[in-house]
């Protein structure tokens, strides 16, 4: 068992190549905020960060959780965790996670004040399925049920309630701009789940990847990065964004490159497909942001 300084160990729990699941969702929301004249620099940035609290406390429970229930151990293929290595007590790790959670609750009360209680109401939503992801009596993760709650709230909480707390409403434009979003994110998920397929299933964890199978997985990454791809397009041809929207097509050759990889990668190298599915996300949001607001 390899040893590692305690800063190593808590930087490698916080997973910071996550971290791009929840940047990206801010970018775009507050991409549509300025496009209808409702930007906010203040409750932008507040919910950049209430989002990367999130990530980073969702990351601490799967690390701990997936850990007790047998699903992290040594025959693990993805990078290593701190529980699992011993680098980091359960005890320590379930501390930091709730901490994290409380940082992401305070957040949420400032955007409540500014924006209303259905700010809260998806803050507490949120805090309660990154808990209950790999947590709880019967985590939904283990039910194949992982994918649907990354696209709910990567995607429509993420984008729409960024684009909410600026604006005191939701718009058309900010509802479609979450769906490549949470694709994308889900895509994140995919690949994990298509690299841990043999251990989720040995350890009861029935993902959604585990359900499928793998040749199915594989396509189903895919639909969802074609599906980020074609609502940019959407939204110009209905008059809802501008040509600018397309900005986001000048990531396609990353897709690609990552899209042939995942037909025929597996195991370790799936490693590889995850990174540069996060980077994907971040490059596309950052572009469909900025053509959103041009």
């Amino acid at each position: 068992m390899a040893t590692v300084s305690a800063r190593s160990a808590w930087w490698l729990a916080i997973r910071p190549a996550t971290l791009t699941a929840s940047a990206a969702p801010v970018l775009v929301g507050t991409g549509a905020a300025w496009a209808d004249g409702k930007f906010a620099l203040g409750p932008a940035l507040a919910a950049l960060v209430g989002a990367s609290l999130l990530q980073v406390g969702a990351n601490f429970a799967n690390d701990v959780f997936d850990f007790e229930r047998g699903a992290d151990n040594a025959d693990r293929l993805g990078p290593q965790r701190a529980t699992q290595q011993g680098w980091i007590t359960a005890a320590q790790m379930k501390r930091a996670m709730w901490l994290a959670f409380a940082g992401a609750a305070l957040i949420g009360l400032y955007l409540t004040w500014v924006a209303g209680w259905p700010v809260l109401a998806l803050g507490l939503l949120s805090i309660a399925a990154a808990y209950l992801y790999t947590g709880g009596p019967k985590p939904y993760g283990y039910l194949g049920l992982g994918d649907l709650a990354v696209f709910v709230f990567f995607g429509f909480g993420a984008v729409a309630g960024t684009y909410y707390v600026q604006a005191h409403a939701v718009s058309p434009l900010a509802w479609l701009a979450s769906v490549p979003i949470g694709a994308l994110a889900t895509a994140i998920l995919v690949v994990n789940n298509l690299r841990d397929i043999e251990t989720d299933a040995r350890a009861g964890k029935n993902t959604l990847a585990v359900r499928l199978g793998d040749r199915p997985t594989r396509t189903y990454y895919l639909l969802l990065l074609a599906v980020a791809y074609v609502v940019p397009l959407l939204l110009w041809l209905r008059g809802l964004a501008g040509p600018w929207v397309l900005l986001s097509w000048l990531s396609l050759p990353l897709a690609l490159q990552v899209a042939q990889r995942m037909r025929h990668e597996s195991g370790l190298a799936l490693n590889g497909c995850l990174v540069l599915t996060a980077r994907l996300e971040v490059v596309f949001g950052l572009l469909f942001a900025l053509g959103l607001a041009w």
